[in-house]
């Protein structure tokens, strides 16, 4: 397979294979969120964002594996370093009670879970963070970030927003307010208060946006927290969590305004910021982090996905001193998740690719406006993080699998909004060569 010139080509998906493959593993798996019978078969090629399935079709992805493979499939920034290292067995250790180290790991050698903190330390310098605690996924690293934060400032009440996704364990998802599916029937942690989140980013004043977060006396979050009129203490606030930029609630980027408030009102009350950077930190939008193109100071990250392990950064203050008050079996012990994740840090700073992902992603969403489709509302991104709004769900359903009949793969988001994430070195041609498929499966769909 050559990346330079490979085509997505598609006989029938899913084919038969597939289709038996799907039947196969849902004989014993749990029902999920399976979104169509895509299977990839591991022993044909696979290159950047194309791969092949099992009934030979050449596909074109564009979803990343939901951002958890950054840089697409077999891409040898990855790879060819893995193959220098002489891997091992067991590659999950017990991290809190054993360390690890190949020959030489300082110099060039295998890099483990020491190397990825001291990797995420200095990614995260210009916020002051120096501590890092490893976990198995983001959920994880969202309850992490919690329980230090409630241990951190004994404060009882959690802010969340609207449209918020944090995870699925029964913390995060008392922060969640995208989908009623998530949460219904589960309990909740208590004292969790939530405010809209404002995208509104015209040139008027996001205070005329109908929004509900901005009001005459300001907004609803300086409401809540005034020390006259509102409900709950700044002193008592645990923490203040917000994603950035909101993946499963819709992509929706904040506005200016919105950012500038919460910025000003995190100081103003001292209020302890996590960012949920799962879904967009580690160069999706162009920056290492996505908080990085807002006025926000976090003090607490969430990181996972593209970092292939769930990790909670912050400052050594911020975590607990008592032994014990956080800990997991394999937590800081995936030695080739943690290698991985390292290797992706430095093939995205070596490579340049946060420019990457800012100029491609301009290329793809102004090929989409351009393109002046019926049927869509909006077209919007921030570096690979890109989003297609249409007018219904049902259209959006059609495009999506009007889009894998010809080869590439996409995933909804929110109720109506379709999601891309190329991989973070995507070409000019393959920006080019998904948009024209996007832009017939519109047509094809209306």
């Amino acid at each position: 397979m050559n990346r330079d010139t490979t085509t997505p080509t598609v006989r029938s998906m899913p084919g038969e294979r597939a289709r038996d493959r799907s039947r196969q593993h849902r004989e014993h798996a749990a029902k999920s969120t399976y979104v169509y019978d895509f299977v990839w078969d591991l022993s044909e090629e696979a290159d950047g964002p194309f791969c092949t399935d099992v009934d030979g079709n050449i596909l074109m992805d564009f979803t990343s594996h939901v951002g958890a493979a950054p840089l697409g499939y077999n891409n040898p920034m990855i790879v060819d370093r893995l193959r220098e290292f002489d891997l091992v067995d067991p590659l999950r250790i017990a991290g809190q009670d054993f360390y690890v180290s190949g020959e030489n790991a300082v110099d060039g050698g295998l890099p483990g879970p020491t190397e990825l903190m001291d990797r995420l330390t200095d990614i995260t310098s210009h916020y002051g963070m120096d501590t890092v605690f490893l976990s198995n996924s983001g959920a994880e690293a969202v309850e992490n970030a919690i329980k230090i934060a409630y241990d951190h400032t004994r404060g009882e009440y959690g802010i969340t927003f609207e449209g918020a996704f944090h995870g699925r364990t029964l913390g995060a998802l008392s922060l969640n307010r995208s989908k009623t599916v998530h949460r219904k029937h589960y309990p909740a942690i208590s004292n969790i208060h939530d405010v809209p989140f404002c995208t509104h980013n015209d040139t008027q004043s996001s205070q005329g946006c109908g929004c509900g977060f901005f009001t005459s006396d300001g907004s609803k979050l300086r409401e809540l927290l005034d020390p006259e009129r509102g409900h709950v203490a700044g002193d008592d606030v645990a923490y203040l969590i917000i994603e950035p930029v909101q993946g499963e609630g819709g992509y929706r980027i904040p506005s200016a305004d919105f950012m500038d408030e919460i910025a000003s009102l995190c100081d103003e009350h001292n209020l302890l910021l996590v960012a949920d950077e799962i879904q967009s930190g580690i160069g999706r939008t162009g920056e290492m982090w996505a908080a990085d193109h807002f006025p926000i100071e976090p003090d607490v990250i969430a990181s996972a996905k593209a970092l292939r392990v769930g990790a909670t950064i912050s400052r050594k203050e911020v975590f607990p001193d008592e032994k014990a008050r956080i800990s997991s079996t394999w937590g800081a012990g995936d030695i080739l998740a943690s290698a991985q994740g390292v290797l992706t840090i430095d093939a995205i700073e070596e490579h340049n690719l946060l420019q990457n992902a800012t100029e491609r992603g301009r290329q793809a969403t102004e090929r989409l406006q351009d393109a002046n489709l019926d049927g869509i509302v909006d077209v919007r991104g921030l570096g690979l993080m890109l989003a297609v709004e249409f007018e219904t769900n049902a259209l959006r359903e059609a495009v999506v699998d009007a889009a894998l009949k010809r080869g590439l793969l996409t995933l909804g988001c929110g109720y109506k909004t379709l999601r891309l994430l190329p991989p973070l070195d995507v070409t000019e041609r393959e920006i080019d060569l998904a948009c024209d498929l996007l832009i017939e499966a519109v047509t094809d769909a209306q």
